[in-house]
């Protein structure tokens, strides 16, 4: 379905031409403000989580009367990702701009058709505006096109709760915490005393979100995939990193470290609000998510440390202009002003996104910022230090469909209902049966 506010758009332009056949006697002035009226163009930009760009967008129409920008923001992925493929597949309904995860971004760049190249309005000459290999994720299969530019990418850290940690009668300082848990094993047995001194929270918030953590550090520093190989085959059943990563989270759950939640679900962010569990892994991403489920009662209550295991990356998306659009150039110029160095770095001051721009990362506004929200932590520091230096995970174009059956049956064994071995089993079975129907 077209945009309703576009269509409210064209019917204003069409009355606004009557008016000026109707009145050409009328002052200079009269027509000007006619004119003024009937140009002004309303983009629109879909996207999920939280991006930072209200600010962003408010400079922008200042900078340009003609263009009226309207978000149309879905909170969850798990939501806006269907929709999104329904939209492109039916070549209607589509923002003028497009968000696009890192999950599913294989799968559209497959579809070229569907997507502006963007350089026919300038694109080629934002190169170093990108990490070389996030500028190539941003291209079609052949790298003849150019149909996404990087927004962010996911560094990964440790967020902690202090006042559970004080209660548990651990460190608080983030360095000290971070000492604690070199490897994921060190954070187990952390784990373990913790909930023998606070029995009545979690230590980690839930299976999903700590295995897709995992996997996606054990991957970055292997093979560099997680269900599917470069190649597109499913290797679920092979591939080292999604059994380390399902293990160690298995690990977690049956010493009864896990609150059970699910990630970006109401219950999970009800736990945030009622301090449920002590830690959660957190890309730079997940700063703002954090913030905003908390709330304000939260500030000052959390702190970010290292992660067990050493670095990695999780997450980023790119900024798109689809081919349904009606104005392809201005939504290509919106695009390439909210993913530039500057416009990452609001971003990243905003919501913590960590910017994909090596300009914007060494930048002293990145690297020096610290977030209030968390204990003043040099968030800037703990997440860009190393970012130059990220390598990149392939996800397959069916990423998303095993993701997800992967992710249920470790709910399943979280929350009882699978044995371990069966779970396991069953996430063989339940990822070759995903990836053969799509």
């Amino acid at each position: 379905m077209r945009d309703p506010l576009r269509r409210a758009t064209t019917i204003a332009v069409a009355a606004s031409l009557v008016g000026v056949l109707a009145l050409a006697g009328a002052c200079a002035s009269d027509s000007k403000k006619t004119s003024t009226a009937a140009s002004t163009i309303t983009l629109s930009v879909d996207d999920f989580g939280s991006f930072g760009y209200d600010a962003l967008y408010k400079q922008y129409e200042a900078a340009h009367p003609n263009i009226k920008i309207v978000e149309r923001n879905i909170a969850t992925l798990s939501t806006y990702t269907p929709q999104l493929q329904q939209h492109i597949a039916a070549g209607a309904g589509a923002g003028d701009i497009v968000a696009i995860e890192e999950g599913i971004a294989v799968k559209f760049m497959a579809q070229p058709d569907k997507f502006v190249d963007l350089n026919q309005y300038g694109g080629a000459a934002l190169q170093n505006n990108f990490l070389p290999w996030k500028w190539t994720q941003g291209h079609s299969a052949d790298g003849s096109k150019l149909i996404g530019l990087g927004t962010d990418v996911g560094g990964l850290a440790m967020c902690y709760r202090k006042d559970l940690f004080a209660k548990a009668g651990l460190p608080t300082d983030r360095a000290a915490v971070g000492a604690l848990w070199p490897t994921w094993d060190a954070y187990l047995k952390i784990g373990q005393q913790f909930k023998s001194k606070v029995p009545g929270n979690g230590f980690v918030d839930g299976a999903t979100n700590l295995y897709n953590t995992i996997l996606m550090q054990t991957a970055g520093q292997g093979q560099n995939y997680t269900y599917f190989d470069k190649s597109n085959n499913l290797v679920v059943d092979t591939n080292p990193a999604i059994k380390t990563a399902f293990d160690e989270t298995v690990k977690m759950s049956q010493a009864g470290l896990s609150s059970k939640l699910q990630s970006f679900t109401d219950a999970w962010a009800t736990g945030f609000k009622k301090g449920q569990f002590a830690t959660i892994a957190c890309p730079a991403w997940m700063l703002g998510l954090i913030q905003t489920d908390a709330g304000d009662a939260a500030a000052g209550k959390w702190d970010v440390a290292s992660l067990p295991g050493g670095g990695g990356s999780w997450g980023g998306s790119f900024l798109a202009v689809p081919t349904q659009s009606q104005h392809p150039k201005e939504a290509a110029a919106l695009a390439e002003f909210l993913s530039n160095p500057q416009g990452q770095i609001a971003a990243f001051k905003a919501k913590n996104n960590l910017p994909s721009s090596p300009e914007a990362l060494s930048d002293p506004a990145v690297t020096g910022f610290q977030n209030t929200y968390f204990s003043n932590a040099p968030v800037g520091q703990i997440y860009a230090s190393g970012a130059t230096s990220l390598k990149p995970v392939y996800l397959g174009s069916l990423n998303q469909e095993v993701r997800t059956v992967v992710e249920n049956d470790l709910l399943a064994i979280d929350t009882g209902q699978l044995t371990p071995a069966a779970g396991w089993t069953k996430a063989i079975a339940d990822a070759k049966r995903a990836a053969a129907t799509g």
